[in-house]
């Protein structure tokens, strides 16, 4: 069933083109632990999410709920502090709100960030991964209905993704910032359970890299919106299987802070490269 979302936010649209600023350059949805980075740039304006009619609100620890607009080395920059998560019970066409707002600002670009489990074992906690491609075991009809709701010729745009001029810009910035950013696929599950080891070894059977619950319908919508996307991932755990601790949400927030100021880093890289 197709979904005209301009209708159904046209209310919470209504609201952000009168109070938006400027139009940015970048926008950029920050990941579990990674909502830090918007109290390191100069913000212009906040709006609390709560205040838009029809936004989800975030259940998640580590999810503030704030859209702000903020200044950058003289780019324009729009953060969402806050992710919606598909399995807090919303729809996809929800899930995908911070990037349809995104592409109703007239913004071109678009890093997108999450925490991860490592599934190959060269990853370990506290390493930062540029995705280099997507997939899903899970999620292949929700996301070819989400590829339905664009209501375009999106394969072309499909391929594209990531988009590779951004990707570049990230190993760039990498290099700059001497950090060093490894790369891998990056599989989504639906959650909100952690995967189980036998998932864990059918993702690395099948040359996943790291598992999460997020990033890859928020990519894919952009994608075929035209929006140039990359995404990295903050390997916070080792998957499932991988090593005998157990999963906790805590173990995601405290490798994150300790990961923040070269995640802050390589973000801002990026942005001043742009």
């Amino acid at each position: 069933m197709k979904i005209d979302l301009n209708y159904k936010y046209k209310d919470l649209l209504d609201i952000l083109n009168h109070e938006a600023p400027f139009k940015p350059d970048i926008a950029l949805i920050l990941g579990s632990g990674l909502g830090d980075f918007a109290n390191s740039i100069d913000k212009i304006k906040s709006i609390s999410t709560t205040e838009l009619p029809g936004y989800p609100k975030s259940t998640v620890e580590g999810h503030e709920g704030f859209i702000h607009f903020a200044e950058y080395k003289g780019k324009n920059v729009i953060a969402f502090q806050g992710r919606i998560h598909f399995y807090e019970g919303y729809k996809l066409n929800e899930c995908i709100l911070p990037v349809f707002i995104t592409l109703n600002l007239g913004c071109p670009r678009l890093i997108i960030t999450n925490a991860a489990g490592g599934v190959n074992t060269g990853l370990n906690p506290g390493d930062l991964m540029l995705n280099t491609s997507f997939n899903s075991f899970y999620m292949k009809k929700e996301i070819s209905e989400l590829i339905g709701i664009s209501s375009i010729e999106a394969h072309d745009n499909l391929i594209k993704l990531p988009d590779e001029q951004l990707n570049s810009l990230v190993r760039k910035a990498s290099l700059m910032e001497g950090i060093f950013l490894k790369e891998g696929s990056y599989w989504i599950g639906k959650g909100p359970s952690y995967e189980t080891p036998a998932e864990i070894k059918l993702v690395a059977n099948n040359f996943g890299d790291a598992v999460g619950m997020s990033t890859v319908h928020e990519a894919i919508f952009a994608a075929t919106k035209g929006i140039r996307v990359a995404a990295i991932s903050c390997i916070t755990n080792y998957a499932a299987g991988i090593s005998r601790q157990k999963l906790s949400h805590q173990e995601v927030m405290d490798t994150a802070n300790e990961v923040k100021e070269n995640f802050e880093r390589l973000i801002k890289r990026v942005i001043e490269l742009i």
